[in-house]
């Protein structure tokens, strides 16, 4: 059974797939560039204290993403 979830909710060292994302569409595109897709899994690296951006790895990819980014994108565990 998949749990949905937003990337936010996001635990340090869970691994999840990308599901949607609910944002419009010229950050969708900026999303694609930086190799968030739908379909592709996503590891949360590391979390910032507060409402500091995620560490984000997508295969050997690494990047930052800001905290009301990560609400907006749906993942299943």
């Amino acid at each position: 059974m998949k749990i949905i979830q937003r990337l936010s909710e996001m635990k340090v060292g869970q691994i999840a797939t990308i599901q949607a994302f609910h944002v419009d569409t010229g950050f969708k595109y900026r999303l694609n560039g930086l190799g968030l897709r739908i379909g592709k899994k996503i590891e949360v690296v590391r979390h910032a204290p507060f409402t500091g951006p995620f560490q984000l790895r997508i295969g050997s990819t690494e990047l930052m993403l800001r905290k009301q980014d990560a609400d907006m994108i749906e993942v299943s565990m």
